[in-house]
């Protein structure tokens, strides 16, 4: 368990009550994310408070009822994730560093420039992210805040999201190693192993994922494979 001196509160206020627990800073921002942990570890004491500076405990069926959930492992979740969490000056930081990175990559990956048709680099984005003064939400996902940020970042910077659908054949003496590669970036809509022991398939993936497969499989092949868009 986390001591009480390290632990912050993460507090939700729901129908009118308030619920708090005590939790270790770090192990809330990981659940925060959507991760699992150790709740042994995650908790300082395993209660529900209304007020957990005064030691003010909640009744835990009162607690589950409001929170419509079925067990105080749950209640603690839907705390974390959907309530707010003291986070330190160092989190709140690192947070925003991280969800900073998890848009530029979204972009990077979905969107092309339309002038050029290729994708932006990390880089561009960055600088335009910066010009343009966007505001990232910690508390937000990196795909909710995009609507927002890619009309901030337009007159900067020509975006247009794209998806293409192409064809690959790999050799057989590379195929087996391709097979993880691709599919780390999606599920072909068809594949064939052919007679010779090489690999056919077909996939759609925004354009920018598209640019980065291929430089994977290069990598991979030496160049050696056949790519056709559809």
């Amino acid at each position: 368990m986390v001591s009480l001196d390290e632990a912050v509160i993460a507090r939700l206020e729901t129908r009118g009550e308030r619920f708090e627990i005590l939790v270790d800073p770090d192990l809330a921002l990981e659940v925060k994310q959507g991760k699992d942990v150790d709740f042994e570890k995650l908790l300082a004491v395993d209660t529900i408070f209304k007020d957990a500076r005064r030691g003010d405990k909640a009744s835990l069926e009162h607690a589950l009822k409001l929170l419509q959930v079925n067990s105080f492992e749950e209640a603690v979740r839907k705390i974390i994730r959907k309530g707010e969490i003291q986070l330190t000056t160092e989190q709140r930081r690192k947070m925003q560093e991280q969800r900073r990175r998890q848009i530029v990559n979204y972009i990077a990956r979905h969107a092309i420039n339309p002038q050029t048709g290729t994708p932006h680099p990390p880089q561009r984005i960055e600088k335009a992210l910066e010009e343009a003064r966007v505001n990232i939400d910690i508390h937000k996902s990196a795909e909710e805040q995009i609507p927002a940020i890619i009309k901030a970042l337009r007159p900067l910077l020509p975006i247009k999201f794209e998806e293409r659908r192409f064809a690959v054949k790999i050799p057989a003496n590379y195929a087996a190693k391709a097979y993880p590669v691709v599919i780390k970036f999606g599920k072909p809509e068809k594949e064939e192993w052919l007679k010779d022991g090489s690999w056919a398939f077909v996939m759609k993936l925004p354009a920018g994922a598209v640019d980065e497969l291929f430089r994977e499989l290069n990598a991979l092949t030496k160049g050696d494979f056949e790519t056709r868009m559809l």
